[in-house]
Protein backbone atom coordinates (compact mmCIF):
# COMPACT_ATOMS: atom_id res chain seq x y z
CA UNK A 1 0.00 0.00 0.00
CA UNK A 2 0.65 3.63 -0.22
CA UNK A 3 0.33 4.42 -3.92
CA UNK A 4 -2.89 5.62 -4.14
CA UNK A 5 -6.01 6.67 -1.68
CA UNK A 6 -9.01 4.82 -4.02
CA UNK A 7 -7.76 1.46 -4.00
CA UNK A 8 -6.99 1.98 0.38
CA UNK A 9 -10.19 3.02 0.82
CA UNK A 10 -12.15 0.57 -1.24
CA UNK A 11 -10.48 -2.26 1.26
CA UNK A 12 -11.30 -0.51 4.07
CA UNK A 13 -15.07 -0.29 2.89
CA UNK A 14 -15.01 -3.80 2.79
CA UNK A 15 -15.97 -3.34 6.79
CA UNK A 16 -13.57 -6.18 7.49
CA UNK A 17 -10.44 -6.42 9.75
CA UNK A 18 -7.37 -6.22 7.34
CA UNK A 19 -3.55 -5.84 8.27
CA UNK A 20 -2.17 -2.73 5.31
CA UNK A 21 1.59 -2.99 4.80
CA UNK A 22 2.88 0.41 3.40
CA UNK A 23 6.01 1.05 1.61
CA UNK A 24 7.77 3.83 2.54
CA UNK A 25 8.69 6.13 0.02
CA UNK A 26 5.63 6.28 -1.98
CA UNK A 27 3.49 9.14 -2.61
CA UNK A 28 0.07 8.53 -0.61
CA UNK A 29 2.00 6.75 2.49
CA UNK A 30 1.08 9.79 5.56
CA UNK A 31 -2.38 9.35 3.95
CA UNK A 32 -3.07 6.17 3.80
CA UNK A 33 -1.52 5.19 7.01
CA UNK A 34 -3.46 7.96 8.75
CA UNK A 35 -6.80 7.16 6.80
CA UNK A 36 -6.38 3.91 7.80
CA UNK A 37 -5.55 4.15 11.39
CA UNK A 38 -8.75 6.33 11.37
CA UNK A 39 -10.68 3.67 10.61
CA UNK A 40 -9.35 1.53 12.82
CA UNK A 41 -6.75 -0.86 10.22
CA UNK A 42 -4.38 -1.55 11.30
CA UNK A 43 -0.52 -0.50 9.83
CA UNK A 44 2.95 -2.67 9.73
CA UNK A 45 5.87 -0.73 7.32
CA UNK A 46 6.67 -2.95 4.59
CA UNK A 47 10.21 -3.38 4.46
CA UNK A 48 11.68 -3.58 0.71
CA UNK A 49 14.51 -5.84 1.15
CA UNK A 50 16.71 -7.24 -2.01
CA UNK A 51 15.62 -9.80 -4.23
CA UNK A 52 17.13 -12.03 -5.81
CA UNK A 53 18.60 -11.43 -9.36
CA UNK A 54 18.96 -7.70 -7.68
CA UNK A 55 19.16 -5.36 -9.75
CA UNK A 56 17.81 -6.95 -12.65
CA UNK A 57 15.24 -7.22 -10.11
CA UNK A 58 13.77 -3.44 -9.36
CA UNK A 59 13.70 -2.76 -6.12
CA UNK A 60 13.05 1.26 -4.59
CA UNK A 61 16.05 3.04 -4.27
CA UNK A 62 15.33 3.22 -0.30
CA UNK A 63 15.75 -0.28 0.04
CA UNK A 64 17.78 -2.50 2.29
CA UNK A 65 20.81 -4.18 0.21
CA UNK A 66 23.49 -6.91 1.33
CA UNK A 67 25.80 -4.24 0.17
CA UNK A 68 24.88 -1.47 2.82
CA UNK A 69 27.12 -1.14 6.48
CA UNK A 70 25.19 -2.23 9.35
CA UNK A 71 24.79 1.20 10.68
CA UNK A 72 23.08 2.39 6.90
CA UNK A 73 20.51 -0.33 7.54
CA UNK A 74 19.39 1.02 11.09
CA UNK A 75 19.67 4.41 9.14
CA UNK A 76 17.38 3.28 6.70
CA UNK A 77 14.23 0.95 8.96
CA UNK A 78 14.28 3.89 11.50
CA UNK A 79 13.50 6.47 8.53
CA UNK A 80 10.80 3.99 7.68
CA UNK A 81 9.15 3.68 10.98
CA UNK A 82 9.95 7.66 11.29
CA UNK A 83 7.46 8.52 8.06
CA UNK A 84 5.06 5.58 9.32
CA UNK A 85 4.38 6.25 12.97
CA UNK A 86 0.85 4.59 13.18
CA UNK A 87 3.27 1.14 11.99
CA UNK A 88 2.64 -1.47 14.68
CA UNK A 89 4.89 -4.24 12.80
CA UNK A 90 6.37 -4.69 9.79
CA UNK A 91 6.66 -7.14 7.10
CA UNK A 92 9.48 -8.13 3.81
CA UNK A 93 8.61 -6.28 0.44
CA UNK A 94 10.46 -8.94 -1.99
CA UNK A 95 13.35 -9.91 -0.22
CA UNK A 96 14.37 -13.54 -1.44
CA UNK A 97 18.13 -12.30 -0.83
CA UNK A 98 17.93 -10.48 2.04
CA UNK A 99 15.85 -12.50 4.30
CA UNK A 100 18.72 -15.27 3.99
CA UNK A 101 21.71 -13.55 5.36
CA UNK A 102 21.30 -14.60 8.92
CA UNK A 103 22.94 -11.22 10.10
CA UNK A 104 21.50 -8.61 7.87
CA UNK A 105 18.08 -9.51 9.55
CA UNK A 106 19.56 -9.42 13.36
CA UNK A 107 19.99 -5.44 12.36
CA UNK A 108 16.57 -5.19 10.89
CA UNK A 109 15.06 -7.19 14.16
CA UNK A 110 17.23 -4.78 16.40
CA UNK A 111 16.08 -2.08 15.47
CA UNK A 112 12.36 -3.50 15.81
CA UNK A 113 12.88 -5.00 18.78
CA UNK A 114 13.56 -1.53 20.29
CA UNK A 115 10.17 0.02 18.66
CA UNK A 116 8.45 -2.60 20.33
CA UNK A 117 7.26 -3.94 17.12
CA UNK A 118 6.83 -7.53 15.35
CA UNK A 119 8.00 -8.78 12.38
CA UNK A 120 5.71 -11.15 9.90
CA UNK A 121 8.10 -13.13 7.76
CA UNK A 122 6.16 -12.92 4.06
CA UNK A 123 8.49 -15.59 2.95
CA UNK A 124 9.62 -14.91 -0.05
CA UNK A 125 12.42 -17.34 0.15
CA UNK A 126 11.32 -20.72 1.53
CA UNK A 127 14.63 -21.02 3.59
CA UNK A 128 13.91 -17.50 4.75
CA UNK A 129 15.75 -16.77 8.43
CA UNK A 130 13.22 -13.86 9.16
CA UNK A 131 10.94 -15.59 11.54
CA UNK A 132 14.21 -17.54 13.32
CA UNK A 133 16.51 -14.61 13.80
CA UNK A 134 13.43 -12.44 15.57
CA UNK A 135 12.27 -15.43 17.77
CA UNK A 136 15.74 -15.51 18.46
CA UNK A 137 15.91 -11.96 19.63
CA UNK A 138 12.58 -11.61 21.33
CA UNK A 139 10.96 -10.10 18.30
CA UNK A 140 7.18 -11.35 17.91
CA UNK A 141 6.72 -13.23 14.69
CA UNK A 142 4.52 -15.44 12.82
CA UNK A 143 4.72 -16.67 9.39
CA UNK A 144 2.78 -15.85 5.65
CA UNK A 145 0.80 -19.22 4.96
CA UNK A 146 -0.54 -18.34 1.41
CA UNK A 147 0.19 -15.51 -1.14
CA UNK A 148 -3.28 -14.85 -2.61
CA UNK A 149 -2.48 -12.88 -5.80
CA UNK A 150 0.64 -14.22 -7.88
CA UNK A 151 -2.43 -14.44 -10.44
CA UNK A 152 -4.37 -11.50 -11.07
CA UNK A 153 -7.59 -13.27 -12.07
CA UNK A 154 -10.50 -13.77 -9.42
CA UNK A 155 -10.96 -16.81 -10.13
CA UNK A 156 -7.54 -18.37 -9.01
CA UNK A 157 -7.60 -15.31 -6.13
CA UNK A 158 -10.96 -17.13 -4.93
CA UNK A 159 -9.32 -20.61 -4.65
CA UNK A 160 -5.88 -19.15 -2.48
CA UNK A 161 -8.21 -17.89 -0.37
CA UNK A 162 -10.57 -20.88 0.18
CA UNK A 163 -6.91 -22.54 0.84
CA UNK A 164 -5.98 -20.10 3.84
CA UNK A 165 -9.58 -20.31 5.27
CA UNK A 166 -9.15 -24.51 4.43
CA UNK A 167 -5.80 -23.91 6.83
CA UNK A 168 -7.33 -21.73 9.84
CA UNK A 169 -9.81 -24.45 10.39
CA UNK A 170 -7.13 -26.98 10.88
CA UNK A 171 -4.92 -24.96 12.31
CA UNK A 172 -6.11 -22.22 13.90
CA UNK A 173 -5.16 -19.40 12.13
CA UNK A 174 -3.63 -18.41 8.40
CA UNK A 175 -2.06 -15.70 7.36
CA UNK A 176 -3.07 -14.29 3.77
CA UNK A 177 -0.64 -11.75 1.91
CA UNK A 178 -2.11 -9.73 -1.11
CA UNK A 179 -1.70 -6.78 -3.53
CA UNK A 180 -4.03 -3.69 -4.01
CA UNK A 181 -4.84 -4.75 -7.62
CA UNK A 182 -8.21 -4.02 -8.84
CA UNK A 183 -9.00 -8.29 -9.62
CA UNK A 184 -7.82 -8.56 -6.13
CA UNK A 185 -9.72 -5.62 -3.74
CA UNK A 186 -12.93 -7.08 -6.48
CA UNK A 187 -12.59 -10.32 -5.16
CA UNK A 188 -11.78 -9.62 -1.22
CA UNK A 189 -14.94 -7.52 -1.19
CA UNK A 190 -16.85 -10.55 -2.37
CA UNK A 191 -15.57 -13.30 -0.81
CA UNK A 192 -14.06 -12.34 3.10
CA UNK A 193 -18.13 -11.57 3.36
CA UNK A 194 -19.05 -14.71 2.06
CA UNK A 195 -16.41 -16.75 4.16
CA UNK A 196 -16.72 -14.52 7.58
CA UNK A 197 -20.77 -16.19 7.52
CA UNK A 198 -18.87 -19.43 6.68
CA UNK A 199 -17.40 -19.02 10.10
CA UNK A 200 -14.02 -17.80 9.95
CA UNK A 201 -13.39 -14.92 12.08
CA UNK A 202 -10.99 -12.33 10.55
CA UNK A 203 -8.61 -10.22 12.42
CA UNK A 204 -5.51 -8.23 12.15
CA UNK A 205 -2.20 -9.69 11.91
CA UNK A 206 -1.09 -8.56 15.38
CA UNK A 207 -3.38 -11.16 16.92
CA UNK A 208 -1.76 -13.63 15.19
CA UNK A 209 2.02 -13.00 15.92
CA UNK A 210 3.83 -14.62 18.91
Amino acid sequence: MGKGLPEARALMDIGIPLTFAIIPGLPKVRRVAEEARQRGIEVMVHLPMEPKGYPERRLEANGLLLSLGDDEIVGRVNGYLNEIPQAVGANNHMGSEFTENRQKMAVVMGVLKERGLFFVDSKTSPVSVGDAVAREMGVRTAVRNVFLDNIQEPGYIAKQLRQAASIARKRGSAIAICHPHPATIQTLAAELPRLRDEGITFVSVSRLVR
